[in-house]
């Protein structure tokens, strides 16, 4: 069996980007830039008031106080979206609004409560503490010709502003993917069977809700193929809607071990399937799968409902991340102090579910596991913010050790697997 780390590297070396088009600025938000996107102009483009004030000469103003009043003559007034039409002299401003240019000879805006009325035309400046500023420079945001967002940048909403300010309406961004994804199991329904499920006759396909929103969260467009039952029929009349869904990737759910029923593999293969990978030495989710179908990628994850959302985390949201255009694919892990002793099974890495946060007076922080950690127990992941990792030859770990942790909402990433 690979490591988790080999697996994740294995993975993501079949893995490639999608195709970009170009895509109207309000469709871009979370898309990943294809292309360094240059600047056409200088922004601002012009030297401009950050002051509703008076557009002045600093040597004119600059020895104002409470003791020298200075009094200046007003040659016009620009507000924003109007130019000035006339320079400024020795004795004279220019009444001016924030945004607006500066007129040719200014180098200072005096903010308007710094000010007092005086006869007609006229403005009394108080102090002199404006001076040389209040002035957005031309350029000072960005120069023309310089790259203002490289290929590879996700768009957020400052990055979509940054794209706007130079009107830039349609970005070359990646594809989000389309994530076909199925469960299986005869004793898995979906909710309209909710008295079967009550009754405990059947159990609910929990993981067709936490898959579907873990593809969302991560950018992808779930593409929901249904359950299909355990036989190889069924699964092969599921997996065919991948086919005809368009996906870009397939991941599958149970039938991926080495029970009499799990015939994922075998289906997949018969399908013209590539297996690449078959178990992880890990725990929870050593049973996860790895191959190409149709030159796509497939993952096939564990069936137990922890498993299938840790295994998700290290090696789905990666590939959903490649997909998109990342750079960075992995979520990175940070030191923690752990806050209560560990005893594990076999030898096998572990990823334990915890809570992380600071603890003592130092703010260091900590982590604590969110109670029994079996595989099917899915309210530890609900309490959960981490992901503890425990190294396979570490049976147990006393209390007051240090780990590393793999933070489940952290926006930082890597580009190597850290696990």
């Amino acid at each position: 069996m690979l490591t988790p780390t080999e697996a994740a590297r294995l993975i993501l070396e079949h893995v490639a980007p999608l195709p970009a088009a170009r895509r109207p600025l309000r469709e871009a938000l979370d898309r990943v830039l294809a292309e360094d996107v240059a600047s056409p102009i200088d922004l601002p483009a012009w030297d401009n008031s950050a002051m509703d004030g008076y557009a002045a000469r600093a040597a004119d103003v600059e020895h104002a106080g409470p003791d020298r009043k200075i009094t200046l003559t007003v040659i016009e007034a620009v507000a924003a979206g109007q130019f000035p039409t006339k320079p400024i002299g020795p004795g004279q401003v220019t009444r001016i609004f924030t945004g607006a240019p500066l007129p040719a000879g200014a180098d200072t805006v005096v903010r308007q409560e710094d000010t007092e009325p005086a006869r007609p035309g006229s403005v009394t400046v108080v102090t002199g503490r404006d001076a040389r500023k209040n002035v957005r420079y031309r350029g000072e945001d960005i120069r023309k010709g310089d790259v203002v967002l490289g290929a590879g940048t996700p768009l957020g909403p400052a990055q979509l502003g940054v794209l706007a300010s130079i009107a830039h309406a349609t970005p070359l961004v990646h594809d989000a993917p389309r994530v076909a994804f199925m469960g299986s199991g005869d004793e898995i329904v979906d909710l309209d069977h909710a008295d079967d499920i009550l009754s405990g006759k059947k159990i609910a396909s929990s993981n067709s809700y936490t898959l579907d929103a873990l593809i969302r969260r991560t950018g992808g467009i779930p593409l929901d193929l249904g359950l299909a039952r355990d036989t190889k029929d069924s699964l092969r009349e599921h997996l065919a809607g991948a086919r005809r869904g368009r996906a870009d990737l397939v991941v599958t759910t149970a039938g991926v071990s080495v029970g009499e029923h799990d015939f994922v593999r075998e289906v997949l293969t018969e399908l013209g399937g590539e297996i690449k990978l078959w178990r992880i030495a890990m725990r929870p989710g050593a049973p996860v799968g790895f191959g190409l179908l149709d030159g796509k990628p497939w993952i096939g994850l564990p069936g137990n409902p922890v498993s299938a959302m840790v295994t998700f985390e290290l090696f789905v949201r990666p590939v959903l991340r490649r997909l998109l255009g990342h750079r960075l694919p992995f979520r990175r892990t940070v030191p923690v102090c752990v806050g209560e002793p560990v005893k594990l099974g076999p030898k096998l890495r572990h990823f334990l579910r915890a809570v992380v946060q600071p603890e003592g007076s130092g703010g260091a922080l900590t982590a604590r596991l969110t109670g029994p950690q079996g595989s099917g127990i899915l309210t530890s992941m609900a309490r959960a913010n981490a992901l503890l990792i425990v190294p396979e030859d570490r049976p147990t770990v006393a209390a007051g050790e240090t780990l590393p942790a793999l933070l489940l909402d952290d926006p930082s990433h890597v580009a190597e697997a850290p696990f």
